[in-house]
């Protein structure tokens, strides 16, 4: 039986969402791309950041600092900062990819789909770092958070005790002492990663027939770019992670500005001392963000969510 005149109206305009609807979608599968990966990955951070607070004492690798953590602290000790770490990512998330694709379509519709496309770097630059900017901002308390709970054993009782201790005994500031770092690795962390990811999959897919691509074949071409990207962003922002662990380690001193404190952080780490512990997280970023543009890209489609603009050739 044939549909009639008016379901077919109607199924037209539910296919393509539009404004809020649009950027609520990209959001909630970015939320869910970004909180998924990195709560599965909680242990590898755990050992990670262990091994940046403490590398004379976390000096056997990822695998040796597995094993470490689990004798010392029993193997529950690899899911410490789990709840902080799955609500940032999901709120991180949601502002990330959500934002970069708000920001990709504003610049498109600013310079035009012609100059935006012979600009496109530019255009996946800004406005990856205009979304992550906002993003640090959602972020950072949680991210405190989590690297207290890490680093000082017993602080807190997860989320909401470790969060509710710091407010009360140090103040909201001490939530953004590592906002400074927090966007040092994170806006170049990400600005690379989108990059990477878009020039990767552009390079991929201009091999191929997409007309006849599967959904799982575009599920690969997502999670190989995701991968490449993750190296290149994980390199980058190395440095910033290290001193994001430090500075987020004990509370500083009286009149201890937060540029004096990572001025001494930095002078103490030198160059070789702020690429502490990235192999790990090689392997972790790596995982990350495979994983996020797969997922990411599959909640999207699934929602329908596509801006129906294309800059990449």
């Amino acid at each position: 039986m044939a549909a009639s005149p008016a379901a077919l109206a109607q199924a037209a305009t539910q296919t393509k969402p539009e404004g809020i609807d649009l950027y609520a979608r990209f959001a909630l599968a970015g939320a869910l791309g970004c909180s998924v990966t990195h709560g599965s990955f909680t242990p590898v951070d755990v050992v990670k950041t262990k091994i940046q607070l403490d590398p004379a004492t976390f000096n056997r690798g990822m695998i040796g600092g597995f094993r470490q953590v689990i004798q010392n602290e029993g193997a529950g000790a690899l899911l410490t900062g789990f709840g902080p770490t799955f609500t940032g990512y999901f709120i991180q998330g949601a502002f990330k990819f959500g934002g970069y694709e708000f920001f990709k379509k504003q610049s498109i519709d600013v310079l035009g789909l012609e100059t935006a496309r012979q600009n496109r770097t530019a255009v996946y630059s800004v406005s990856a770092a205009s979304a992550e900017f906002f993003a640090s901002i959602a972020l950072c308390p949680l991210e405190a958070t989590r690297i207290r709970l890490v680093s000082t054993p017993g602080f807190a009782n997860g989320l909401i005790g470790g969060f509710s201790k710091i407010l009360k005994n140090e103040g909201i500031g001490a939530f953004y002492s590592g906002f400074g770092p927090i966007l040092f690795k994170q806006v170049p962390y990400t600005v690379t990663k989108f990059v990477a990811f878009e020039k990767i999959s552009e390079a991929i897919l201009a091999r191929l027939d997409k007309s006849k691509l599967s959904s799982g074949g575009q599920t690969a071409v997502n999670l190989g770019s995701g991968l490449l990207a993750g190296f290149a962003a994980a390199i980058v922002s190395q440095p910033a992670d290290t001193m994001l662990s430090k500075i987020n380690k004990t509370k500083g001193l009286p009149g201890d500005s937060t540029i004096s404190r990572l001025v001494k952080i930095a002078g103490e780490l030198g160059l070789r001392g702020s690429f502490t512990g990235l192999p790990t997280r090689l392997f972790m970023v790596g995982g990350l963000t495979a994983g996020q543009f797969a997922i990411y890209g599959d909640i999207k489609k699934a929602l329908g969510a596509t801006n129906g603009v294309e800059i990449s050739k």
